[in-house]
């Protein structure tokens, strides 16, 4: 681990390879699990003001648990996450003519619909934030279902950090992450 700021980066991130590979997978992390999304206070509301835009992008299953639980629920360890369609695809979650799972939220975003991509957590992902009083901790999640997003950043040589770049400087900023490729030069032979 490494500190940036207020933030405590764990070396992982930057010694693991990662390019999500879609055509494998099928998207199925936004299907297995044994929770939604994790969410951030500020992305409940947000999601409630969207989720009309949203709405038209999204398989019955899910509007129909929207209807009834909400458009984020509070698990009974007061966490915050997206709900789920029979405790396994997460709501917001749609297929492509080819089967893989894709995001109506992000659907929503890349037709111009709404100017919010997803939430954070999914943006981020393989990363998690975990957030403290005093600090964010900023960990590399393995699951064995990324496997093959391993393998293919392997091939590619793309580190956990740099397939997530976007992501990371939405949530943390440019500085910050200027930050982090100074550190990973250091770190990397």
């Amino acid at each position: 681990m490494f500190q940036l700021g207020k933030t405590l980066v764990s070396e992982a991130i930057i010694e693991n390879d990662f390019v999500c590979n879609l055509s494998s997978c099928k998207g199925i992390c936004c299907i297995e699990g044994d929770a939604g999304a994790p969410l951030e206070k500020d992305e409940i509301q947000l999601l409630k003001d969207i989720y009309p835009k949203v709405k038209p992008f999204m398989r019955q299953e899910g509007i129909d648990v929207i209807e009834n639980q909400g458009t984020s629920i509070i698990t009974k360890d007061g966490e915050l996450e997206t709900p789920l369609v029979n405790n396994a695809a997460c709501a917001y979650v749609n297929f492509n003519s080819k089967g893989i799972a894709a995001c109506a939220i992000e659907e929503a975003y890349n037709q111009g619909k709404i100017d919010w991509k997803k939430p954070i957590s999914c943006h981020l992902y393989p990363i998690r934030i975990k957030e403290y009083s005093e600090f964010s901790a900023v960990n590399y999640h393995k699951w064995d279902i990324c496997n093959d997003a391993c393998s293919l950043g392997k091939e590619l040589q793309v580190p956990v950090y740099k397939f997530v770049k976007n992501a990371l400087i939405r949530k943390f900023g440019e500085d910050w992450y200027a930050e982090l490729e100074d550190t990973a030069k250091k770190i990397t032979p």
